[in-house]
């Protein structure tokens, strides 16, 4: 058997391939880069490697022959419709048998412009009739680090998501369940992997544990919430990207609930106390 995993040089994909080789045999594992250069680290750690890019259909055919189990990790938002449409139809061709897809929480109900790319590559993969799991991310504890890192530094915990929920998670543990399911676990065809959806309040109050530190938490208007990014060092067209999350939050886009992600891991999810003490280390 053997597995490909994609986006090998990413945070979520570097994760999935350390647990993936206490699984299975690391002869029989395949990382996806999308040059020699980049994948050096990855070969001279005893994995094999293959060059492909989503936007290149024939890239993708050649990397993926021979593989019998594909990690498909979300390309970058942009013309994500068009490369995911590349990397189902050359795994269709080259015979992929099973593939386990990164996608949107609650994406069939969603309606998040951040959701459309992932209820598209989930049909696709329904009509190519191979074998799937998608695997419905929420939301990484990762993601709120920059609004985190802003309260430590200039005593203001800043959001904009009134009382929106997220289910946030550590980007390690999705990637734990992306890796299982890759190696064999037997899944169903969909996991919602949220943890339990809490407000921006309780997660500032899990910072102030995690840290010891006291701060002012500030329920703000969009332009508050930009300008304390921006005035924390982050670019302006980033700090904007950052306020469109927090409209999906508003939204209750994250507010998705489901015992999926204990019960794929087997175990409870990380604290967000103990989440953000692990992040912060």
């Amino acid at each position: 058997m053997k597995y490909l995993v994609t986006g090998a040089t990413g945070g979520f994909g570097s994760y999935a391939l350390d647990f993936l080789k206490e699984s299975v045999p690391t002869a029989d594992i395949y990382a996806l880069v999308r040059s020699e250069e980049k994948g050096a680290a990855l070969k001279e750690a005893g994995l094999n490697i293959r060059i492909g890019d989503y936007a290149d259909k024939d890239s993708m055919k050649q990397a993926l022959e021979g593989i019998d189990r594909l990690l498909f990790v979300s390309g970058a938002p942009g013309n994500r419709q068009e490369e995911h449409a590349n990397v189902v139809e050359a795994a269709k061709e080259a015979g992929v048998a099973y593939i386990a897809y990164t996608s949107f929480a609650g994406a069939d109900k969603a309606t998040s412009p951040l959701a459309a790319d992932h209820i598209f590559t989930e049909r696709l993969i329904e009509k190519s009739g191979i074998a799937h799991t998608f695997l419905r991310n929420n939301w990484y504890l990762e993601n709120e680090m920059p609004i985190a890192g802003a309260a430590l530094n200039n005593g203001k915990f800043v959001y904009a998501a009134e009382n929106g929920k997220t289910g946030w998670a550590l980007k390690r543990e999705y990637a734990e369940v992306a890796a299982k399911a890759l190696a064999g676990t037997e899944y169903t065809a969909i996991l919602e992997l949220s943890g339990k959806p809490v407000s921006y309040d309780v997660l500032a109050e899990a910072l102030k544990k995690a840290t010891g530190k006291d701060f002012e938490v500030v329920r703000s208007d969009d332009q508050g919430f930009i300008d304390n990014l921006v005035g924390s060092g982050m670019p302006q067209p980033v700090a904007e990207m950052f306020l469109s999350f927090q409209y999906d939050i508003k939204n209750d886009q994250l507010d998705v609930v489901s015992d999926d992600f204990e019960k794929a891991l087997g175990r409870p999810l990380v604290s967000l106390e103990a989440g953000f003490k692990e992040l912060l280390a």
